[in-house]
C-alpha cells in the first residue's frame, strides 16, 4: 500500500515544481524591480511560497485522490489511470496561460491577476485585448512556451499513472482513505491553525514584488473570484465601530460652513472633462516633464489649479465614480459591479438636473463597458453619446473614437442645449495600446514614448476643443473642469502601485466665469478627486450634504487630506505625511515619515477607518 501512495506524492512533487518554475519566470521578468535586493532574500521567495503552493496542489489533487480511493477500495491489485495525463496536461496549458496573463496584468496594474481581470476577459474580450496590446508579445509567447514545454517534460519524468494497489483488509484500506482525505483537507486549508490559509501567509519581505511573487497565482485568482461574490461581509474591519466612526467624524468635521467664491455667477454652464490616465507626471507644472502637455501647462496659469489632488483609485471605473459622484474606492471591489447599489449613491448630474441644468455625457467608447451606462443613465444624464452614435468609422481606434472626434461632437451639440447645461466628457485615447490618428510626437515603440505621444495628442485635442468653444455664445458663461480619471506608472516608470505619486493627478477649474483675482491661483492643500462634487456644488450654492465622502476644498476650515486605494491596499495622505498599507500582507507598504512612529500609527488609523467605513456603507446600500 505504501508503494501505491507514491502515485499521489508524485503529483504533489510535480505541481510544486511547476509553481516554482512559474515563480522563477516571474522573478526573471521583473528582475529590474528587485535588482538591489540580496540574492538570499530573493531565493527566500520559494520557501515562503510553499504553503500556498501546497494548498493549490491539494485542490488540484482532489480528483486524482478520489480516483485513487475508488480503486483502492475496489480490491483491484493494479490499475492504469490514463486520464491523469490528460487532466494534468490540460491544467498545465490553462495555468500557463493564466501565468502569462498575470505577468502582463502585474506590469500594468501592480497586482496579480484577479476576478476583475477575469471579468474584463469574459464580459469585454475586445477591451481586454486592447488593454493588453501594449504588452510585450514576444516575451509573453516565450514565457508561455517555456512553461508548457518544460512542464511537459517534467510531467513525463515525475508523474506516473500506474498504481499497484494493496491486498490489505478492507478496514485498513478504508482507514487509509479517510486519512488521505483528512491530510489533503489539512494541506488545502494550510494546516491545523484556527484560521484558514490566506495570501498574507506568503508575505515575508518589505519589497512588494517579492511578496507578490510568493503568492500562488492560481490560488490568488481562485480566492479573488470567490471573494468577489461576498459583497455582504466587510473584509476590512480594523477598528471598533465607535473608533472608526469617531475618526471619520473628526476628519470631515468643519468648524464653519463657508467657501471662497471664485466664480462670477452662481449658474454657469459646467463642462467636466475626465481625461484618461492623465497623471500629474505628464505635465511640466506638476511632473517636470518637458513638451508633453504644453497647452494644459498654459491653462494652469489661466485658471484655478488644485496642485495636490490624488485619484481615488487606479482604474477608470473607480475614477468616474469618484469624480462624477464623489464616491471613493474600497480596495478590492468596485461598486460598478453592483448596479442596484450604484443607483443609490448621489451624483453631480442629479444635483444639477434638479436645479434646472440640462445634462449630457460624451464617451468615444462603448458605454456598456464596466456598467458605465448604468451609472450615466441612472443618475439623470439626459443625453448619452457614445461610440455607436458616430455614423462614420473614421477617427477610430480599437477602444473607440479618438478624442478630437468626441470633442468636436460635443462642441456641436452644446449649442443646441438649454442653458445652463452640465456636460461630461470622458476621453480614451491615452490608453493602452496608445494608438494615434497621426504621427507621434515622441518616436519609439517603447511604452513610455507611446504614452507621452498619446498624452500630447489629448492635450492638443483639449486645446482645439477650447478654441472651438470660444467661438460659441455659451462659452463666456461656462466653467470647465479638467481632471484625470486616475494616475499612471508611465511615463516615468518610477512609482509602484502603493506609492502616492502613482495617484497624483491635475485638477483645473477654467473659464471666463472665474473672477479675475483667482486667475493663476494655485490651491496647494491636499485633496481628493472625490472632493470635486462638494467643491463645485458650493460654488453653485447647491447643497452637497448627500455627498458624505466629498469635502469642499475651497472651505478654509476643511481638513486637507486624500484617501486612495488599489486592488490589495489603501493609502492616506495629508499635508504632513503619507502612509499606504497592503491589506493582504497586513504590512505598511510606504511611509513618507517612517521615523515618526506615533504620527505613522495615527495616519494609518485614518486610512483603516476610511476603508472600513466606506466598505461598510457599500454593504448597507
Amino acid at each position: 500500500m505504501l508503494k501505491s501512495l507514491f502515485f499521489l506524492l508524485r503529483i504533489f512533487v510535480f505541481w510544486l515544481l511547476y509553481f516554482g518554475l512559474d515563480r522563477l519566470i516571474f522573478i526573471i521578468i521583473f528582475y529590474k524591480k528587485i535588482a538591489m535586493i540580496p540574492f538570499k532574500e530573493v531565493m527566500a521567495t520559494f520557501y515562503h511560497a510553499l504553503l500556498l503552493d501546497l494548498s493549490m496542489t491539494a485542490y488540484i489533487a482532489v480528483i486524482p485522490l478520489l480516483g485513487y480511493i475508488f480503486w483502492l477500495l475496489s480490491g483491484r491489485k493494479s490499475v492504469t489511470l490514463s486520464w491523469i495525463n490528460v487532466y494534468n496536461l490540460t491544467l498545465i496549458a490553462f495555468f500557463s496561460i493564466i501565468s502569462v496573463i498575470n505577468f502582463n496584468i502585474y506590469r500594468e496594474w501592480g497586482s496579480k491577476v484577479n476576478s476583475k481581470a477575469l471579468g474584463f476577459a469574459i464580459d469585454s474580450p475586445t477591451v481586454a485585448i486592447a488593454s493588453s496590446a501594449s504588452s510585450p508579445i514576444g516575451l509573453s509567447i516565450a514565457a508561455l512556451l517555456m512553461l508548457i514545454v518544460i512542464s511537459y517534460f517534467l510531467h513525463k519524468l515525475v508523474v506516473t499513472n500506474k498504481i499497484t494497489l494493496s491486498s490489505s483488509p478492507i478496514w485498513l484500506r478504508a482507514l487509509v482513505a479517510l486519512l488521505l482525505i483528512a491530510l489533503n483537507v489539512m494541506i488545502l486549508r494550510g494546516g491545523f491553525r484556527g484560521s484558514p490559509i490566506t495570501q498574507s501567509m506568503a508575505y515575508f519581505s518589505e519589497d512588494q514584488t517579492l511578496n507578490n511573487a510568493a503568492v500562488n497565482t492560481e490560488w490568488n485568482l481562485m480566492r479573488s473570484v470567490l471573494s468577489a461574490r461576498m459583497a455582504n461581509k466587510n473584509p476590512y474591519v480594523y477598528l471598533s465601530n465607535q473608533q472608526a466612526d469617531a475618526i471619520i467624524k473628526d476628519l470631515y468635521a468643519v468648524k464653519k460652513d463657508t467657501t471662497i467664491n471664485i466664480l462670477k455667477t452662481k449658474r454657469p454652464n459646467v463642462v467636466m472633462v475626465i481625461i484618461e490616465s492623465f497623471t500629474a507626471d505628464v505635465t511640466k507644472t506638476l511632473g517636470q516633464e518637458e513638451g508633453i502637455t504644453p497647452h494644459m501647462d498654459s491653462l494652469f496659469k489661466k485658471g484655478v489649479l488644485f496642485s495636490k489632488i490624488y485619484a481615488s483609485g487606479y482604474r477608470t471605473d473607480k475614477g468616474i465614480l469618484a469624480t462624477a459622484a464623489g464616491y471613493p474606492t474600497f480596495a478590492s471591489g468596485s461598486i460598478v459591479k453592483w448596479p442596484e447599489k450604484m443607483q443609490k449613491i448621489p451624483a453631480i448630474a442629479q444635483s444639477l438636473y434638479r436645479n434646472g441644468y440640462e445634462t449630457s455625457f460624451y464617451y468615444g467608447g462603448e458605454s456598456e463597458f464596466d456598467n458605465y451606462k448604468a451609472f450615466i443613465l441612472g443618475h439623470n444624464y439626459q443625453h448619452l453619446v457614445d461610440r455607436k452614435d458616430f455614423k462614420s468609422d473614421n477617427m477610430q481606434s480599437i477602444w473607440g473614437k479618438f478624442d478630437e472626434a468626441v470633442f468636436a461632437r460635443q462642441v456641436a451639440d452644446l449649442g443646441k442645449m438649454k442653458q445652463p447645461f452640465f456636460s461630461t466628457t470622458m476621453t480614451l485615447t491615452n490608453h493602452e495600446p496608445f494608438t494615434l490618428p497621426r504621427k507621434p510626437k515622441f518616436p519609439g515603440d517603447d511604452n513610455p514614448s507611446k504614452f507621452k505621444s498619446t498624452a500630447n495628442y489629448t492635450d492638443s485635442c483639449i486645446n482645439a476643443f477650447l478654441n472651438n468653444a470660444r467661438k460659441k455664445d455659451w462659452y463666456k458663461n461656462t466653467l470647465f473642469i479638467f481632471v484625470a480619471d486616475h494616475g499612471h506608472g508611465l511615463p516615468k516608470n518610477a512609482y509602484e502601485i502603493f506609492m502616492p505619486q502613482r495617484y497624483h493627478i491635475p485638477l483645473l477649474f477654467y473659464g471666463d466665469v472665474i473672477k479675475d483675482e483667482f486667475i493663476g491661483k494655485d490651491f496647494s492643500n491636499v485633496g481628493s478627486q472625490a472632493d470635486i462634487a462638494a467643491t463645485l456644488l458650493a460654488q453653485l450654492d447647491i447643497p452637497a450634504t448627500e455627498f458624505v465622502w466629498s469635502k469642499n476644498m475651497l472651505n478654509p476650515y476643511v481638513k486637507p487630506f486624500a484617501f486612495f486605494s488599489w486592488e490589495n491596499g489603501m493609502g492616506f495622505i495629508d499635508q504632513q505625511q503619507c502612509v499606504t498599507f497592503d491589506t493582504v500582507g497586513n504590512v505598511v507598504a510606504y511611509d513618507s515619515d517612517a521615523e515618526n512612529k506615533q504620527q505613522s500609527a495615527l495616519t494609518l488609523s485614518y486610512a483603516k477607518a476610511c476603508l472600513q467605513k466606506i466598505y461598510q456603507q457599500f454593504i448597507e446600500l
